[in-house]
């Protein structure tokens, strides 16, 4: 059996928003998470400039893959989420902003805590309590603890607890 890399997510949580915030002109905007398709597949590209391998992360039978978009403005992919559904908490595998979102000069913050806070949705929605896991690099464990309310269990692994899970949620989805 192959034995599976871990890999240690590095996403920048910027700001928590209440939608994601156009950097330029602080207007807010609705977003919509939907499952990422085949067909989306030819804007996630390393030539495009995205880290990861969103094509291989798809073909995962065990994944489930998401992509975050502006409600109105379905075309653009904003930022991509991978995680998978265990019997007592969601594990996020993989978490990336549109290379257009990232670094000082990205056009939207609030990317990444959406779609922590989505995760953390669906862990509610399938019986979880909110429970989210996920492998932080060393140095984003402090971040993770101070801006997601996350609990460092052991090594890299990150938990996001009920209580921190719901704030999220509260901030973000607003119904």
């Amino acid at each position: 059996m192959k034995k599976q890399r871990i890999t240690e997510l590095d996403f920048i949580i910027d700001q928590l928003t209440d939608s994601i915030l156009n950097t330029y002109s602080g207007d807010s905007f609705q977003t919509n998470i939907v499952r990422l398709t085949k067909l989306d597949l030819k804007q996630v590209t390393n030539k495009n400039g995205w880290a990861f391998d969103w094509k291989s992360e798809l073909k995962q039978n065990d994944r489930d893959v998401y992509k975050l978009t502006i409600f109105n403005n379905p075309d653009i992919i904003q930022g991509l989420l991978s995680f998978t559904i265990k019997s007592d908490h969601v594990f996020m595998h993989l978490l990336e902003s549109s290379p257009f979102n990232r670094g000082k000069d990205k056009v939207y913050e609030g990317v990444p805590g959406n779609l922590v806070a989505f995760t953390c949705k669906i862990s509610f929605q399938h019986d979880n309590d909110g429970l989210v896991s996920f492998h932080s690099k060393s140095k984003l464990i402090e971040h993770y603890k101070r801006t997601l309310g996350a609990y460092h269990f052991k090594g890299q692994l990150m938990v996001i607890t009920t209580d921190a899970a719901q704030k999220l949620i509260d901030k973000y989805f607003k119904t």
